[in-house]
């Protein structure tokens, strides 16, 4: 089942939205502390777990005008679910920044597994979209592979030892930004492998 066609600028707030509303919540209620039920919670817990709903409003959205959600798409808010779950019942902010870490260790693992097997699981993703010969496809899936490894590892290290501003930041503005520069250089650099009729490539 193909999705339904959408604005390409509502997608985008669609998809980008419920992290953008975790930044500016957190930035306005970081320094405050709510008392729930007896138990006292900082700001940065508070933004995360507003952060859970609005994020499942946005998909649900998402969903009801184009009819499809992606795998990825599932598994992130799955991750966000359970991780802000944990956050919450153990008063602990590290679950919900470890969370990052795991979500890009799972998607360089899922992709590894594939190229053990001599298959491109990105291709499966992302082929409908970027119609591209096999050897890109492999090229492109190793290349991403290490990208999603050395994201995880770099948020491991950037929560582990600086402060929470500095990570809630990151995790806003600079992942996604080198994640994006990263796919547009890949898909530039792969231009030789494209195939520009895809229909009379399988002729």
């Amino acid at each position: 089942m193909s999705a339904k066609p959408i604005n390409p600028v509502l997608k985008q707030v669609l998809e980008l939205g419920p992290t953008l509303a975790f930044f500016l919540i957190y930035l306005r209620i970081k320094d405050d502390t709510f008392t729930i039920a007896g138990t006292d919670y900082t700001g940065f817990i508070i933004a995360a777990l507003i952060f859970v709903p609005i994020l499942l409003v946005a998909m649900g959205i998402l969903w009801m005008l184009t009819g499809k959600l992606s795998r990825m798409q599932v598994f992130t808010a799955f991750m966000v679910i359970f991780f802000g779950g944990l956050t919450a019942y153990f008063n602990d902010e590290r679950f919900f920044k470890m969370k990052t870490s795991i979500v890009y260790g799972c998607m360089a693992g899922i992709l590894f597994i594939g190229l053990l097997r001599g298959r491109s699981y990105l291709q499966y993703v992302m082929e409908e979209f970027l119609p591209m010969r096999e050897e890109g496809w492999m090229i492109f899936t190793r290349r991403l592979t290490m990208m999603f490894a050395g994201l995880a590892v770099a948020n491991e290290l950037i929560w582990r030892t600086q402060s929470t501003d500095l990570w809630v930041k990151l995790e806003t503005f600079a992942f996604p930004a080198v994640l994006f520069v990263f796919l547009w250089l890949q898909i530039i650099g792969l231009q030789k492998y494209l195939i520009e009729d895809p229909e009379a490539e399988q002729e």
